[in-house]
């Protein structure tokens, strides 16, 4: 029965949405609300994964792995709210390799002396990690040094054209990683953990609707989500870029953080570090592309540009993990470097003027 209570959360938000009570609460409300929705999603994605095979598994977590983070930005978009849509974006990629991993390194080697991880697998991530980071900063110089102001840039007519191209490019780089990963090179990041998986414990039909209730339910819920954030901006003084940066990250993969901390403190760095760093990179190949063709038909057209300080933010957290995780292997200490690297810029971002 108490595994149920969290879901009581989802009908509250949204009879407080209906109700005309202070926007902040709804936020925070639909917040709480999102984080049991996206457990759901990824028990029933799991579920379906172990009934359709390794291959068709792995394309189908692959394709459901940050679609709570999809909805939020389609309807941040739809809503013209891009200072979010951006933020958030950046957000979800120096969450998981910064926040994310290092609670997993610290958390996991306060119980292991040394934690170990597949070098090459390792090698992979980070190659593809420093590209997703190569593709965000590229475009955003290129307009910088075109019309040295962040605004004119947002104006500029064929930066759009530019960002279609690039995100083209981005997906077809991310199919050839799926191939890479689920096909070709499979035994590179297969584990110990993969010959000891558990059953399915809801039938295929019974997962394929939790599965779609679920995703409308976060939209609804996201929408409501969305329309607050003003609101919350007022009522405490938090910026948009603040709550798109570190907020609505934290939100929309709390399932998947959790996940991939229990599997470090259960010595399987491996698994803990496949999660951190793919969310990340298919935030940038996977979700960021689609966010700038969808854009389009929304009317709020979304360059593929970010301003200096998100660039700063993300490069820096790409290269300080790339580092980590060159030898293979962790320790507490690592874990605790990444998380002040975390907080050092959520505080920066606390403080960057609205």
């Amino acid at each position: 029965m108490k595994k149920f209570i969290p879901y009581l959360l989802i009908p509250i938000s949204l009879v407080l949405a209906a109700m005309r009570i202070p926007g902040w609460i709804i936020f925070i409300a639909s917040a709480l609300a999102i984080v049991p929705l996206s457990a759901a999603i990824g028990m029933a994605t799991e579920d379906l994964s172990k009934r359709v095979g390794a291959l068709l598994g792995g394309w189908l977590n692959a394709a459901f792995g940050n679609v709570t983070e999809l909805i939020i930005i389609i309807i941040a978009i739809r809503a013209g709210e891009m200072d979010v849509v951006r933020a958030s974006l950046i957000g979800s990629i120096m969450g998981n390799i910064l926040l994310v991993l290092g609670l997993s390194m610290f958390l996991g080697g306060l119980r292991y002396k040394i934690q170990t991880f597949n070098e090459d697998a390792a090698g992979i991530h980070t190659v593809m990690l420093i590209l997703a980071m190569t593709a965000i900063i590229i475009p955003s110089l290129f307009a910088f040094e075109s019309y040295h102001s962040f605004n004119m840039m947002l104006m500029a007519p064929h930066l759009m054209g530019m960002s279609e191209w690039i995100s083209g490019i981005l997906l077809l780089l991310y199919i050839g990683s799926l191939i890479f990963s689920m096909k070709t090179h499979q035994n590179l990041f297969e584990t110990n953990d993969d010959n000891n998986v558990a059953p399915p414990i809801w039938s295929s039909r019974k997962a394929a609707a939790i599965l779609l209730l679920s995703t409308i339910l976060v939209a609804v819920v996201s929408d409501n989500l969305v329309r607050s954030i003003q609101p919350m901006v007022a009522a405490l003084g938090l910026s948009k870029i603040f709550i798109g940066i570190i907020v609505i990250p934290i939100i929309g993969n709390a399932t998947e953080h959790a996940v991939a901390v229990s599997m470090a403190m259960r010595d399987k760095m491996d698994i803990s570090l496949n999660i951190c760093i793919s969310s990340s990179t298919q935030m940038a190949f996977l979700i960021a592309p689609v966010a700038v063709f969808l854009s389009i038909p929304l009317r709020h057209p979304f360059p593929f540009v970010f301003d200096g300080f998100e660039l700063i933010a993300v490069g820096f957290s790409a290269l300080i993990a790339a580092f980590i995780a060159r030898d293979g292997k962790c320790n507490w200490l690592e874990g605790a470097q990444l998380i002040v690297v975390y907080a050092i810029l959520a505080v920066a971002f606390y403080f960057l003027p609205q």
